[in-house]
């Protein structure tokens, strides 16, 4: 029987919009900013790459780059470079960077795509097993459960737990064995070419999707289910 590995962030789940981000922080701080302000301090946060699941840095400093290169192997190393971007933009409150951190933690941060939930039933329905592979430095499952799509994942492999990040074909391997699966009846699916493509390095099969926010990309995922039984 085949099997299908998913990415997380821009693949199942995206993550909000910078100023949907920094609007939620400021609020939970009950910190204001005029908006002019708001929307210009968002930009830059963007530009420097401190969202995790958003754009990459344009540039990363000289500093980070050695935390940068790793950041996905421990939650410690995750939030030192995220936060360490963040820093880059002056805040009034220097606590509202670590805020910020937490904030892309919370469930509300994440909205599935519109065709994620449809897909990983159809999977279930087949009776393809299913699991998430992803580069991340914290624990998903809670915004899994929350957006109702956790029943339909059988194993979450995350990079943070083991210590190696994609494109490494160990975390891959990894995933496979906790799901009994073999890897030339497997799928990939993800939005990186270089960290979800390692996953051929097994001999996986890979799809890939782009990592647009949630409203633009509405059927990306609908292939899926068909490419995964031709495998099995």
């Amino acid at each position: 029987m085949a099997t299908v590995l998913f990415d997380f962030s821009g693949t199942l789940l995206r993550i909000e919009s910078a100023d949907s981000w920094l609007r939620a922080t400021l609020d939970e701080a009950g910190a204001t900013l005029p908006d002019a302000e708001l929307e210009e301090t968002a930009r830059a946060l963007e530009a420097a790459g401190a969202l995790p699941g958003g754009a990459p840095p344009q540039r990363v400093p000289e500093e980070l780059a050695e935390l940068w290169r790793r950041r996905d192997e421990s939650a410690a190393l995750h939030r030192a470079a995220f936060t360490g971007l963040a820093r880059r933009v002056p805040l009034s409150d220097p606590a509202l960077h670590d805020a910020l951190y937490e904030r892309h933690m919370s469930p509300a941060a994440w909205a599935p795509y519109p065709d994620a939930a449809e897909v990983l039933r159809a999977l279930v329905d087949r009776s393809i097993r299913v699991g998430v592979v992803s580069n991340i430095g914290w624990d998903l499952r809670p915004v899994f459960r929350a957006h109702g799509l956790d029943t339909r994942v059988d194993a979450y492999v995350l990079s943070y737990e083991h210590g190696v990040q994609k494109p490494d074909p160990r975390l891959f391997r990894v995933a496979c064995d906790a799901l009994g699966a073999d890897p030339r009846r497997t799928l990939m699916v993800g939005d990186n070419r270089r960290a979800d493509g390692g996953a051929a390095a097994l001999g996986c099969a890979v799809h890939f999707v782009d990592p647009l926010p949630a409203r633009l990309r509405p059927d990306a995922l609908r292939p899926v289910p068909d490419l995964a039984a031709a495998l099995g």
